[in-house]
């Protein structure tokens, strides 16, 4: 790898993992703050019409990948002219979406409260809508390309940067709303009003770096597979986006509090495990497109091993300390039973296999394989929703967590052995191996760990907790690793050596 990717990887990872953490920490506690001043009903309401405002996305129709994608090689070869008619071409199609994204507001304005007029007035849930599509819409309106661009050349570290200061002073200001005791119409426009400010400035440093000719005039659309990104779209949302709504129109209000809790701190978690290899994308894309194949097979096997030891130490430890947490967390709150151990483990399960497909959806995107795999995608895609709607009037949370779960768990299976045969030919023997050693760390580390105990309800004693129960997990990830991949383990020990030395040197 050259010293350019390098160092553009580090930065881009660095800041994204950062930004992960950022968006942990504040959105810990906001919710927090809404559930004790509010209650669990509105905490539930804003979650349920966050839900339904992001279906819009739906309508991107997955061309946000398609565009990434397109930018690679332009881009790779400086060709400004081809960069030029990708970028105009998706900034038409946005700015569309833009339009369309009002009237679906308009209409979820005069249909949506009806849902919950039991609970809540009319006009008090039309107002918080209106209140919280504001960014949605300059999103669509000004940002998408740009931030598009940006990912492609590997300088998501910009976007990233910004999104820290936002979510950083959107968290101090609703906290000081709240403590006023301001409606949350108020703190919902006033977070609407920070986040605008994103697209805002991402559109002034392309302006200013990127040589962009927005006049330029194409005759044949400049985005291949415009169209057959749609699949893995819906699936995304589909994946992660329906279970609010489906809890909100066949289950409670109450019941979509209690989802957003842990999925908050799951989503939390798995955000932090992708922020790290959010660089990963662009540049197994740069190592396509220049066909540096042994490159990227030597590069795929470490990420692969990587990614798959730092899923199973992390949700791992995360099965076991969701609900102490939870149990901290919602302390003080009765007003719904938050104490829900079944469903936090089939969560956690669910969302550590949306991670262990991670580095085998980065080749497909990479490889601009849409089309290709469009199957895989709608059959994860119906599998959860009939799954969750099957099974949501007898099981609730737990239903929608076992749909989440089986489309996950299959989607992940179906892209290792695609990538095998169709990208890099990588062995599929490699993949039922990593998998095997996962769950053998799994049921050792479970067992020794499960039933440790949460002394009190605070949160130093759950901080002990967590401590106890990482450093026994990470000591038998080790061990078993050193079994299976004794050379990793080793390779990334003479690495960490190596950096403790240079730095001894430099001081």
């Amino acid at each position: 790898m050259s010293a350019s990717r390098g160092k553009k990887l580090v930065l881009t990872n660095m800041s994204s993992l950062l930004l992960q953490f950022t968006n942990v920490i504040c959105g810990f506690i906001l919710p927090r703050l809404i559930l004790r001043n509010f209650g669990s009903d509105i905490n539930g309401l804003v979650n349920s019409i966050t839900q339904f405002l992001g279906v819009i996305s739906l309508l991107d129709l997955g061309v946000g990948s398609v565009v990434r994608s397109a930018l690679y090689k332009p881009l790779a070869d400086d060709n400004i002219v081809n960069i030029s008619k990708i970028y105009v071409s998706a900034n038409h199609f946005f700015k569309r979406l833009g339009a369309i994204f009002l009237g679906y507001v308009i209409l979820l304005m005069i249909i949506y409260p009806l849902i919950v007029i039991n609970e809540f007035d009319y006009i008090y849930t039309a107002t918080l809508i209106g209140a919280m599509c504001i960014s949605l819409f300059f999103q669509y309106y000004f940002g998408i390309v740009n931030s598009l661009l940006l990912t492609a050349h590997q300088k998501g570290y910009i976007e990233n940067i910004v999104q820290i200061i936002t979510i950083s002073l959107n968290t101090i200001i609703c906290a000081i709303l709240i403590q006023l005791g301001s409606s949350i119409q108020t703190i919902k426009l006033i977070t609407s009003l920070i986040f605008v400010a994103r697209p805002l400035f991402l559109q002034c440093y392309v302006k200013c770096n990127y040589k962009i000719d927005k006049k330029i005039i194409y005759d044949e659309e400049p985005i291949k597979q415009k169209w057959n990104g749609m699949a893995q779209h819906f699936a995304a949302f589909i994946l992660e986006g329906t279970d609010s709504i489906i809890l909100s129109v066949l289950s409670s209000l109450e019941t979509v509090s209690i989802y957003s809790v842990y999925n908050m701190v799951i989503v939390g978690v798995k955000n932090i495990l992708l922020s790290m290899a959010s660089g990963f994308s662009p540049l197994i894309g740069e190592m396509l497109v220049k066909r540096e194949i042994d490159k990227l097979n030597k590069f795929f096997s470490y990420i692969e091993w990587l990614l798959h030891t730092g899923i199973t130490l992390v949700f791992g430890c995360t099965s076991i300390l969701i609900v102490p947490f939870i149990s901290v967390y919602i302390h003080g709150v009765e007003d719904a039973n938050y104490i829900q151990p079944l469903f936090a483990v089939l969560m956690t399960i669910a969302h550590a296999g949306h991670c262990l497909r991670l580095p085998y959806n980065i080749l497909i995107l990479a490889a601009g394989h849409y089309k290709q795999t469009q199957s895989n995608y709608i059959i994860a895609m119906v599998l959860n929703i009939v799954i969750s709607v099957v099974t949501v009037k007898w099981f609730g949370l737990l239903g929608v967590a076992a749909g989440t779960l089986v489309a996950m768990i299959y989607q992940t299976v179906w892209m290792a052995w695609y990538d095998s045969k169709n990208i890099i030919n990588w062995p599929i023997k490699s993949f039922i191996k990593q998998c095997l050693v996962d769950v053998i760390t799994i049921i050792f580390a479970s067992l020794a760990t499960y039933r440790i105990p949460l002394l009190t309800t605070t949160y130093k004693s759950w901080i002990l907790l967590a401590f106890k129960v990482f450093s026994i997990w990470f000591l038998i990830v080790i061990v078993i690793n050193m079994i299976f991949y004794r050379d990793n383990i080793l390779s990334i020990r003479k690495e960490f050596m190596k950096r403790i030395d240079k730095n001894r040197i430099s001081v």
